[in-house]
């Protein structure tokens, strides 16, 4: 796994051993980075469920302002803080140790302007965060929140949730479901 663009392009990032994360296939995250170029510049970003940090590092090697990683498991934990200082990032990043739902309530921004989440597959952590982030202060009309997710995840309920289904990019094995909220 290496960081595709920016400041700290073609750097090698550490994953952390075992099957407990599944870090973005490199095409997978040059894709959805392409479709998020116009919106990473001066950013703050949000990388729930971080594994070894390589989404949120990619956003702050295209220039988010801030990034804010979460994640409970400590051999993650270390591959982000690892990852962070070798890319020189660790200045702009915010490292929540701590279970991702859980995480929400420690962001004290004004506006968020892009939450990615990977949760575990088949759990319905993305549910539950969604209900939670339906009702942060930091979340507006203008936060693109996208979820990676198995192909078969159902997401027909985000409507009842409050949001809109902007756009779904499907990959061969998983998506990327890009959701707004509803103005209210």
């Amino acid at each position: 796994m290496r960081v595709i663009a920016g400041t700290a392009r073609s750097l090698p990032l550490k994953t952390p051993d075992g099957m407990d994360t599944r870090p973005t296939a490199d095409r997978i995250k040059e894709t959805l980075f392409n479709m998020l170029q116009i919106y990473i510049p001066g950013c703050v970003f949000v990388d729930m469920f971080s594994g070894s940090g390589g989404i949120g590092i990619e956003a702050l090697s295209r220039g988010a302002r801030k990034a804010y990683f979460m994640e409970n498991s400590s051999k993650a934990l270390s591959c982000i803080e690892q990852n962070l200082t070798f890319t020189k990032f660790l200045d702009r990043a915010i490292v929540l140790k701590q279970d991702a739902l859980a995480g929400l309530n420690s962001i004290y921004e004004k506006q968020v302007d892009v939450i990615f989440m990977d949760p575990p597959y088949g759990e319905e952590y993305e549910k539950r965060a969604l209900s939670l982030l339906r009702g942060m202060k930091y979340v507006t009309e203008d936060t693109l929140i996208i979820v990676e997710a198995s192909l078969q995840t159902d997401f027909s309920y985000v409507e009842e949730y409050g949001y809109s289904l902007h756009k779904e990019k499907k990959y061969k094995n998983n998506k990327h479901v890009f959701l707004y909220k509803i103005p209210a």
